[in-house]
């Protein structure tokens, strides 16, 4: 199992550093923070206090059993949680997390995308409906549904504390297991009239936008390239994007778009010596020519000229 930093990944998890994590890895039989690691909340809050979740950058998906009463909030929508929920969160939808009350327990696993590689499961995970853009991804659970997945969970503790040589095969069919189980759940109802709904959107399109700079090599690439492209990751109405943008900065999606891939292109022009058309791929454009016409378009002057 490859490794990463302890400090970053409790960082990333948890949204601030953990007190006193040799102790709590020491309590985790010493093993390394890899491509996967399942936790037992009401055991962790001995050592790290788990408090609101903001927006930020993650590159985990995450499964999470919540028991106690939370809110989750993402895009326009706000679902409150009462009692019990399944979450399926992935790196593609940024939300916040808040506990409501001071009694939280469950269980939630981390994984990146190599731990489930279509190669190990037969099935591609950004395919799966728990984790589509499109999709509700926390689903209200009755009690014998919690029992379903707590009894899961517990597998997944126990093959975790084990030295079974294959343990990570079997941790993988049990992730696997979570996931198809949610497959058959009713999402949550959401409400979608909060007050802060238009700050919410402008807040996560901005954290969308921002976390695919600085562009650091030439084989890395813009995912994220139209206002539709933004919408449908944000899942909301390409037009209600645009209202809510243009009421906040007075520019449109693709305006507020096209400013920051010029910003991103004149800091390579000028601080590399990437080709043109290494910088025109870094910045998604299939064609060195598109690339061209966009950055004269937005600038009066051609690439070539702005490095000269």
């Amino acid at each position: 199992m490859e490794s990463v930093s302890v400090k970053a990944f409790y960082q990333e998890v948890f949204g601030k550093p953990c007190n006193d994590l040799s102790q709590f890895l020491e309590q985790q039989n010493g093993q390394n923070i890899g491509h996967f690691n399942v936790f037992d909340i009401e055991k962790l809050k001995n050592y790290c206090s788990k408090g609101s979740m903001p927006y930020n950058r993650r590159s985990y998906y995450k499964i999470s059993l919540i028991i106690g009463e939370n809110r989750v909030e993402y895009a326009d929508k706000v679902i409150d949680i009462k009692d019990s929920a399944i979450l399926f969160a992935t790196p593609k939808i940024p939300y916040r997390y808040v506990p409501l009350s001071e009694q939280q327990t469950g269980h939630f696993c981390v994984f990146t995308p190599e731990f489930l590689l279509k190669s190990k499961t037969g099935f591609n995970i950004d395919k799966l409906p728990v984790f589509q853009p499109q999709s509700n991804f926390i689903y209200q659970l009755a009690p014998n549904q919690v029992d379903i997945y707590k009894h899961i969970f517990k597998k997944m503790h126990e093959e975790m504390s084990s030295d079974y040589p294959f343990k990570y095969d079997l941790l993988r069919n049990q992730v696997m297991e979570l996931i198809l189980q949610g497959q058959k759940l009713e999402p949550m109802a959401y409400d979608n009239t909060n007050q802060n709904a238009s700050t919410r959107i402008f807040t996560l399109f901005i954290e969308l936008l921002e976390r695919q700079f600085p562009i650091e090599s030439t084989t890395q690439s813009l995912q994220l390239k139209t206002a539709k492209d933004f919408a449908n990751t944000l899942r909301v109405h390409v037009n209600h994007l645009n209202k809510v943008l243009k009421e906040s900065t007075g520019k449109t999606t693709t305006e507020i778009i096209a400013s920051r891939v010029t910003q991103e292109a004149k800091v390579l022009l000028r601080q590399t010596s990437w080709n043109i058309s290494e910088i025109a791929y870094s910045l998604g454009f299939d064609e060195v020519s598109n690339f061209s016409n966009f950055f004269k378009k937005n600038t009066d002057i051609s690439p070539m000229a702005f490095r000269e």
